[in-house]
């Protein structure tokens, strides 16, 4: 059994894609991020960044010994699981080093880049028209991401060989929302076909709709703005 801890934003459905992709007996475990449940202590013995997604892995592999494994970070989350179920994963050693390169990237520049758009798109106090500055640079940032997916699947239906990996499951959700973060795939007609690809599957279909109920419907108020972005280093101490 996986115990998957979980909120419906793009960093949590890579998780809920792989998870739905393997087919494996987990159970979903809300984390209100808005209610600042990330910060309760049995959260944080298992993601101690305060952010979700993270599994607590009741049944590991034999080499990690009898204990319950906890994984937190979405590249690190991914690649456990693939490296357990042993799928989803090349088995070829420059291919592998290709998936671990794209894992990377995603969590140090696309990640990033499209969270921090986000932010100024969806959270920020007058939204992105009092942020100019701001705004810009992350919308830039994030288009570049996009070229760089663009020349990547030049001539490639995935992102690494010839089969989809956990390398595709991570970076497609930030190119999934596109065009509610103000984006546009027009230029990039390689990242349009890829998506489409990778949203035609029915586990990546389910991974999205899992927790569907709990997506926002209404701008975030001043409380749920402090929980999310108000926190300083003594948080959860």
């Amino acid at each position: 059994m996986i115990d998957f801890h979980y909120w419906p934003t793009p960093n949590g459905w890579k998780v809920a894609i792989m998870l739905e992709e393997l087919a494996v007996h987990y159970r979903t475990i809300p984390v209100n991020i808005g209610k600042g449940e990330q910060f309760k202590p049995e959260f944080l013995a298992i993601s101690p960044n305060n952010r979700m997604p993270a599994i607590l892995d009741r049944d590991p592999p034999a080499h990690y010994g009898r204990d319950p494994v906890p994984v937190f970070e979405s590249g690190a989350i991914l690649w456990y699981l693939a490296e357990k179920y042993g799928r989803f994963l090349p088995a070829n050693p420059r291919a592998r080093k290709e998936v671990r390169e794209w894992l990377f990237w995603q969590t140090g520049n696309q990640g990033p880049m499209a969270g921090q758009l986000s932010h100024f798109v969806n959270y920020a106090p007058g939204g992105k028209d009092a942020h100019g500055y701001s705004h810009t640079r992350y919308a830039n940032e994030y288009d570049r991401c996009l070229g760089v997916l663009e020349r990547r699947l030049k001539e490639r239906t995935w992102l690494v060989g010839e089969d989809y990996s956990i390398a595709d499951m991570i970076c497609w959700p930030w190119v999934l929302i596109a065009k509610p973060l103000g984006g546009s795939l027009e230029p990039y007609p390689n990242v349009s076909r890829w998506r489409t690809s990778v949203k035609d599957r029915p586990a990546v279909q389910r991974g999205v709709d899992l927790g569907k109920e709990f997506r926002r419907n209404a701008p975030p108020t001043d409380a749920e703005r402090q929980v999310l972005f108000g926190q300083r280093g003594s948080a959860g101490t």
